[in-house]
């Protein structure tokens, strides 16, 4: 319609000629006032794509001389945004080059910065080769026009349609493209590409008790710190809510993984300042899946990630989990283990036990924490770190804190009146306006002096209302019994809790203490530190986790007095400590191994041992970073260089450092790496398809007789397990 009002315009102005122009004229003159008109605008290059000819017009809303342009290669001018959902993914010099038509090509004037223009301009460009009667490419003739305002508002629409507005990350529509177009692109060359899925832990609680502007703005900084851990390695995406997406592609190294994983948890978990002075502490869990040993396709892989999430957080939050493809629907698992904790509690299937904290100088106990227990008749033993969490985001917790406390009291009053018993408070538990009624309630129903109750709380409970936790605290010590913050130093240390609070005690946390005897570690100074503070504020410190006697000389050299560990004493039923008491002897001498062997753990596990092309079912009865114990093979000499199947895909390459009747000892050729649940992995797997290949068993050692070659070739060794 334009152009057609333009030419309209054109001939209205111009008097009839009495005599027609020229042709050559003429289509100058109709050229000319189509430049001015703004309509478009005339380009064309010569041969070696070099601008050869530019409308003045177009020359002046560039900004720039003429001198500047003319001469210099068209793809040196504009270039294409590749970025464009719309991009075909070939660049204006590859397009110039192989002298394809241009239509409606957008572009972006990319000698912008030079021309120091504060806006970005976009043309649509068109335009045809053109070749000589002899048929020689002479350049290309087209035309262009000004796109900025419509092009610039599509952008915007575009931007709102494929990332979150909240935080500015990829929303779920775009993180579902790329991969997609990941796993599409990789799947022929057998690329990796991995899948993190992430979770925040108490960001509910964070909305319920500061406002759901607190939660918006945490989650703002919740992104700026996952673009500053990730930065160019990886794709993030928030897919709503507090649910978040981390695509890595190339990336199949799970202590890389791990690694990455674990500084993700560390640093999302640091404290949050929000609005108003508002401080708020969250926590993060991590699942990780990997193509293609984990799934090939977008609705595999996330499923499996979604899976490995959900067994983080099953496992106690605060943890990455690796895929494994024995890992259930949690979803399905946490509501069983909920409702089952129901029948439990309402059935006195759970139970209690104490273990001691010693005075180190006279080997004497002094308090009992209380650690709950569930013996499940079906599932065995299940663990505090997975029942827990689950219990904590329904009603059940005040009921479960509630059985524990009065339980415990009641243990309590049977021991002589020196000994205090420690019992841990939920933060849940805590926030409930109710709680410190059932502190008295659960003391005046065993007659426990107050002052016998200590009372553990993690820093947890200083999210919400700074006020209720004020009145909370004034509460309990009314009631007069002992308060502890534990855990201390995982992350969320601040000194304004310690301040603001009337703690009696702190307590370490053992994370200080794996690692406080290694020279490159700053953890015997941190456990210095704190007792330092701890004695300057009149409070009690107790050191968790000791369990080696080079620990033990490390946190005692630091100060500590109170310990609690393995060194001492496991955590004891009630009839034992109570036989022990009835025995009048309440000292515990300290014993264990000289040193603490963080990295070496006993296992019972069917592995598969390949030499040369004979695979045979073995038993691994320990393991550690770089090496493990098998036995189930006689004759096995040193020096003798094996593969272990660990299952999933995973082989290590190991050899033999000692052997004795049917029992040896290997060394791992590359040491693993942590799953994230406290045991080890191989940093790399097989695909699944190389190991069916193979032949070898789905489960490793339980090759049958056709399996890994056992009816093709002759075993050296003798297999015995």
């Amino acid at each position: 319609m334009a152009t057609k009002s333009f030419l309209r315009s054109f001939s209205s102005k111009s008097e009839p000629p009495k005599t027609a122009p020229p042709v050559g004229e003429l289509r100058m003159r109709v050229l000319d006032e189509f430049d001015k008109a703004g309509i478009g605008w005339i380009w064309a290059t010569d041969s070696s794509g070099k601008l050869i000819y530019l409308a003045d017009r177009a020359i002046e809303r560039l900004g720039c001389s003429k001198d500047e342009l003319i001469g210099q290669p068209i793809e040196d001018i504009f270039e294409i945004d590749e970025s464009s959902a719309e991009s075909s993914g070939r660049s204006l010099k590859f397009q110039i080059k192989a002298r394809n038509k241009i239509r409606d090509q957008v572009v972006l004037f990319s000698l912008a910065q030079k021309t120091k223009s504060e806006a970005p301009t976009w043309w649509s460009l068109s335009g045809f080769p053109i070749r000589d009667e002899e048929g020689e490419f002479v350049g290309y003739r087209g035309n262009a026009i000004d796109v900025t305002v419509e092009y610039e508002r599509k952008l915007v629409d575009s931007k709102l349609a494929e990332f979150d507005s909240l935080t500015g990350l990829a929303n779920r529509h775009q993180m579902d493209r790329q991969i997609e177009g990941t796993l599409a692109a990789f799947k022929a060359g057998n690329r990796p590409c991995a899948l993190l899925m992430m979770d925040l832990d108490k960001f509910k609680r964070v909305n319920d008790t500061l406002g759901h502007q607190a939660g918006d703005t945490l989650l703002v900084e919740v992104a700026e710190r996952l673009r500053s851990i990730v930065g160019e390695k990886g794709i993030i995406g928030r897919l709503g809510g507090d649910e978040f997406q981390i695509m890595i592609a190339d990336e199949e190294d799970r202590g890389k993984l791990g690694e990455l994983s674990d500084k993700i948890i560390q640093i999302v978990s640091q404290p949050y300042t929000l609005d108003e002075g508002k401080r708020a502490v969250i926590g993060a869990s991590v699942g990780i899946a990997v193509a293609p040993f984990d799934g090939s396709s977008k609705e595999e892989l996330v499923n499996a990630a979604d899976i490995a999430l959900y067994a983080a957080k099953n496992g106690g939050r605060g943890q990455f989990r690796f895929y494994a493809s024995d890992m259930k629907n949690e979803e399905e698992v946490r509501q069983s283990i909920l409702d089952e904790l129901r029948i439990a509690l309402e059935k006195d299937q759970l139970s209690l036990r104490y273990q001691p904290v010693v005075e180190i100088e006279t080997e004497e106990v002094v308090c009992l924490e209380a650690l709950l227990r569930w013996d499940h008749p079906e599932r065995g033993v299940i663990s505090p770190a997975t029942f827990i969490p689950i219990a904590e985001e329904s009603d059940l917790i005040n009921n479960l804190g509630e059985w524990v406390l009065r339980t415990a009291c009641e243990a309590a009053k049977k021991w002589p009146s020196t000994l205090t018993v420690a019992v841990n408070v939920s933060a849940v538990q805590f926030a409930n306006k109710s709680f410190p009624s059932v502190v008295t309630n659960a003391l005046a129903h065993s007659q426990l002096d107050a002052e016998r109750l200590e009372l553990e709380l993690t820093e947890s409970i200083f999210v919400g209302d700074s006020d209720e936790t004020e009145q909370a605290f004034a509460s309990l010590k009314k009631i007069g019994v002992r308060l502890a913050l534990d855990d201390f130093g995982t992350g969320y240390s601040s000194l304004s809790y310690l301040r603001a609070a009337p703690f009696d005690k702190i307590k370490v946390d053992k994370s200080f203490v794996e690692d406080c005897t290694q020279k490159d570690k700053n953890s015997a100074k941190i456990i210095a530190a704190i007792v330092g503070l701890s004695s300057a504020l009149n409070m009690e410190t107790t050191v968790e986790g000791v369990e080696a006697f080079d620990q033990l000389e490390v946190v005692k050299n630091k100060g500590a007095k109170l310990v609690q560990g393995y060194i001492f004493s496991r955590p004891l039923r009630e009839s034992d400590l109570l036989e022990k008491i009835e025995s009048g002897d309440l000292t515990i001498k300290p014993h264990g191994p000289d040193t603490y062997r963080p990295d070496r753990r006993s296992v019972y596990r069917r592995v598969g041992v390949i030499h040369e092309d004979y695979y045979y079912n073995a038993v691994m009865r320990d393991l550690s970073l770089n090496g493990a114990g098998v036995e189930g093979i006689v004759g096995v000499p040193e020096g003798t260089e094996l593969v272990l199947d660990l299952g999933e895909g995973q082989l290590a390459v190991s050899k033999v450092v000692r052997s004795r009747d049917d029992e040896f000892g290997v060394l791992f050729e590359t040491p693993l790496t942590s799953d994230g649940s406290g045991g080890l992995c191989t940093r790399h797997r097989i695909s699944p398809y190389t190991i069916a290949s193979a032949g070898l068993p789905s489960k490793p050692g339980t090759a049958g007789p056709t399996e890994g070659k056992r009816d093709k070739s002759t075993p050296q060794f003798m297999e015995v397990s």
